[in-house]
């Protein structure tokens, strides 16, 4: 039996809302059967029989209803009174006069730890954004859980953002443009929204209406940095503008990406990084995708320039002319 999912009295699960009304209308239910609900007596809608306890009875809804009403006041009540400590508490301090008391400005760097703190944070300055979106996204693990958690929370935070009239605009690496879940993404967003591609991107990188930024600030993207000073996001959205000025357009009309040669510019990518010596790790890491493709991509790059080894290989691409700046 699969488990059972946690929910609070407001959303009763299906199961719990079927054997709930079945004890209603039958007087009791057995314990055996009610397994498969534990919330019900959770919740206090189910107690056990005084005559035998193999069996439950239902609590009247107008009573059970009752209790729970009195519950919530009491935390709502218990929440308030936490409130109100708490201003008493930080009163005193907020009157220290020094020079990190004085104003109520949002730090110019703060640091956010773990997932959650990350995406309210996000959620909250998305919120408060009017106008512009500036996302650099790299290479990203769609297919696992937190990946298409992830999107489906951005989704809802864009597409609010374009129904107030606000711009989004996207760079991504090369290795996306055909991803089922970024193809998707696009299909699914109206409004003024925008995606372009490139070889190789930054970090991810948001900038919200040219005030708030963020970066990831470990390896794992479970800890990152809230920027608000403005010599900091003058220079990201710098940096966003010429990489998009660089950057193939995919949505909402998509260009092709043009071949040289019999030579495709994600081959022409993987040229440049070998002649710099990289490993095939390295390529991999820096253009988006798994050794194994980059090695497949390797072959093909040689076959066509006719190298028999990876240092004949080096030599072909520079003789051959697809690096050049003006092919």
């Amino acid at each position: 039996m699969a488990p059972h999912a946690e929910h609070g009295p407001e959303d009763l699960c299906t199961a719990g809302t079927a054997l709930y009304a079945r004890a209603l209308r039958e007087g009791r239910l057995h314990t055996e059967e009610a397994a498969a609900a534990p919330c019900l007596a959770a919740f206090g809608l189910l107690q056990p029989a005084v005559c035998d306890l193999a069996w439950l009875e239902p609590v009247a809804p107008a009573v059970a209803l009752h209790r729970l009403l009195r519950a919530s006041a009491q935390r709502v009540a218990e929440e308030r009174h936490r409130e109100s400590r708490l201003a008493e508490t930080f009163e005193p301090l907020m009157r220290i006069d020094g020079p990190l008391t004085a104003g109520t400005d949002a730090p110019a760097l703060r640091v956010l730890s773990g997932i959650p703190e990350i995406n309210q944070s996000i959620s909250e300055v998305m919120d408060d954004a009017a106008s512009e979106l500036l996302c650099i996204q790299p290479n990203a693990h769609y297919g696992d859980r937190r990946g298409k958690l992830a999107q489906n929370l951005s989704l809802e935070r864009d597409q609010a953002l374009l129904d107030r009239g606000g711009r989004i605009r996207t760079l991504y690496q090369h290795t996306q443009r055909h991803l089922p879940l970024v193809r998707a993404r696009y299909e699914q967003l109206r409004g003024d929204a925008e995606a372009r591609s490139l070889d190789e991107v930054t970090r991810r990188l948001i900038v919200a209406d040219r005030k708030v930024a963020f970066i990831p600030a470990d390896e794992e993207a479970t800890m990152a940095l809230e920027i608000r000073h403005p010599a900091l996001i003058a220079y990201f959205v710098s940096t966003f503008e010429r990489l998009w000025q660089l950057a193939t357009p995919m949505f909402p009309e998509a260009a092709r990406l043009p071949s040289l040669n019999g030579v495709t510019p994600r081959q022409r990518a993987i040229a440049a990084l070998l002649v710099e010596g990289h490993t095939d790790t390295a390529i991999a890491d820096r253009l988006g995708m798994n050794v194994r493709t980059a090695r497949v991509h390797i072959a093909k790059l040689a076959a066509t320039l006719g190298s028999e080894s990876r240092a004949q290989l080096g030599y072909l691409i520079g003789r051959s002319g697809i690096l050049d700046p003006q092919g």
